[in-house]
């Protein structure tokens, strides 16, 4: 984990923050090219009822639609959490590289039993259960507590 990864994830708690403050999840998401330059960044958006508004399946879809397959697989993808089963099969689809994640599914599917919120509805499976070898990096110990915190204010 460089000090640009770091970064790249402090940006992610930012975004995941707004969409927090915006009534949706706590989840930000950033696509930085090989070359370090960041190309698109977004933030979860289901708070208006659409559930698949996930940043990561966001930043799929524009990779898929801006860049070249070579482009794709030198890109990293910065999560405030991990991918769950949809976003990470959309990144494998579309053949996107490495992902870097400040913290993980196991440490989503702990808090929500803790902080007493239903089930989300699909399997908490680690990006490496979805994607064939895939280059998944995470969790960084420094970011739970933000992101726990981010989810125990976000509404239910």
């Amino acid at each position: 984990m460089t000090q640009d990864d770091l970064e790249h994830l402090r940006r992610c708690v930012e975004l995941a923050t707004i969409a927090t403050d915006a009534g949706d999840s706590p989840f930000g998401s950033v696509l930085v090219s090989g070359a370090g330059e960041v190309l698109f960044e977004d933030r979860n958006r289901t708070g208006q009822g659409d559930a698949t508004r996930h940043p990561e399946f966001a930043i799929a879809r524009w990779a898929a639609e801006h860049l070249s397959p070579d482009e794709r697989r030198a890109a990293v993808t910065y999560t405030s959490g991990e991918h769950c089963a949809m976003c990470a099969a959309a990144h494998g689809l579309v053949g996107l590289g490495r992902i870097v994640y400040a913290t993980s599914t196991q440490q989503l599917g702990v808090w929500m039993h803790e902080l007493g919120r239903p089930p989300l509805g699909i399997e908490l499976l680690p990006i490496t259960a979805v994607i064939a070898k895939a280059e998944a990096e995470g969790p960084v110990a420094e970011f739970a507590e933000p992101i726990r915190a981010l989810h125990a204010r976000a509404k239910p």
